[in-house]
């Protein structure tokens, strides 16, 4: 139950998991695990992996860990925290982003102890009699008592009929799987109830639900997300991993340290008192927790040499709190017109502006400086080369590298 624990938000309800576990153990049978995947993106971040982690515990106590690709579902798209209807996507980019995460997981998943599978094998073998009949099992007053759903009908915002039907499918997958235990994030806790009270409906014992925290990204505020740009993805390269990790503010490491890494709570809880009393530096704490983290991704001799190239970049100018640590941007070498590229463009391609107006205040203000020299022209065109340091204000440092592709 500690390792279980470490880092869950709620336990519905812990009672029913001993008992899970204490017959598991008297019966020699693994429990079933289960947490879901929409294919909606191809790329896995670090914030995904909050979940990984906690099925890798699961595999590590000896139970069975069921990785469900929703590639039907991940056409509809799931409505949770969504403010307007989502865009679905068709059934080939649903099929491309499955294959990739299928590539990727096994970086965090024992792939021995792991069962891939794939929920439009039994939907798509569904009558339209049974796929009508799943709608009985909640009714409109429920899904209205939901509060993203709520907001949407009180704002007059469009909901489909899909997307009330959309937790359904989620708890039927549990009814076929059988899960014992069921693993989400906060926002999903309306879904993972629908999984036990289908359960119930269909006559099997209710399955446990373990919710997790959603990790925030590299601005400490949003949580990680790759269209907000604030993700650290599994399979970039050692020296953007070590780079982002570096640039977390110094309240997120303990965040991080828990939910990220095997560092013991106790051992946590030390490095937090001894910041606090100045006995160990932000920066050494947040070094340990880059290396540890991408490790996990990369060899040894990688992180090496991520760190090396950290240091020499940023380690004799280096605001030691973490604020001028250049975060990596890759530039589409499309967006250099016959090799050269309008300043006022670049800032706003790399989302350090909103605008070209507000670049041009900027630089008249002499608030952008680019590779630590002041820009006092707006009208400055750059040439193409690999790599720019850009900083804007106080708080934007940006490592502009022009990718080829």
């Amino acid at each position: 139950l500690e390792v279980i624990r470490r880092g869950t938000t709620e336990i519905i309800s812990e009672a029913d998991l001993k008992i899970k576990l204490e017959n598991s153990l008297k019966q020699g049978k693994p429990l079933i695990i289960k947490a879901g995947f929409d294919p909606s993106a191809p790329d896995i971040h670090l914030g995904h992996t909050v979940l990984l982690r906690k099925m890798r515990h699961f595999q590590q106590l000896g139970h069975r860990v069921i990785f469900l690709i929703g590639d039907f579902t991940g056409m509809i798209g799931d409505p949770t925290g969504k403010s307007e209807i989502r865009r679905q996507l068709n059934r080939e980019e649903v099929k491309e982003n499955a294959l990739t995460y299928e590539r990727q997981i096994f970086r965090v998943l024992d792939p021995e102890r792991t069962e891939i599978v794939f929920n439009s094998t039994w939907f798509e073998k569904m009558s339209s009699h049974e796929f009508l009949a799943l709608a009985a099992h909640l009714t409109v007053a429920q899904i209205l008592a939901r509060e993203d759903f709520k907001q949407r009908y009180v704002q007059g915002r469009d909901i489909s009929v899909l997307e009330f039907i959309y937790p359904l499918l989620q708890g039927y997958d549990s009814v076929q799987l059988k899960a014992d235990v069921e693993l989400g994030g906060t926002d999903q806790k309306f879904n993972l109830l629908v999984g036990r009270q289908m359960q119930k409906d269909y006559g099997q014992p209710q399955q446990v639900v373990l919710m997790m925290p959603l990790l925030e990204g590299l601005d400490g505020v949003q949580k990680m997300s790759k269209s907000l740009g604030n993700y650290i993805g599994i399979n970039e390269p050692a020296e953007d991993m070590f780079g982002k990790l570096m640039s977390i503010p110094d309240a997120l490491m303990y965040r991080y340290y828990e939910l990220l890494t095997d560092i013991s709570l106790t051992e946590i809880r030390d490095k937090k008192t001894q910041i606090e009393q100045g006995i160990l530096h932000p920066k050494a704490c947040k070094a340990e927790l880059a290396r540890t983290i991408t490790g996990f991704y990369h060899k040894p001799e990688k992180v090496r040499e991520a760190e090396e190239l950290f240091e020499k970049r940023h380690g004799k100018k280096a605001d030691l709190s973490g604020a001028d640590i250049y975060v990596p941007f890759y530039l589409s070498k499309n967006e250099w017109k016959d090799g050269r590229i309008w300043i006022c463009r670049l800032l706003t391609a790399i989302d350090a502006v909103s605008s070209s107006s507000e670049a041009r205040r900027l630089i008249s203000q002499k608030a952008v400086s680019l590779n630590n020299e002041t820009i006092t022209d707006p009208n400055l065109e750059l040439r193409l080369e690999a790599e720019y340091l850009i900083r804007v204000g106080k708080k934007k440092f940006i490592r502009v590298i022009t990718d080829e592709k």
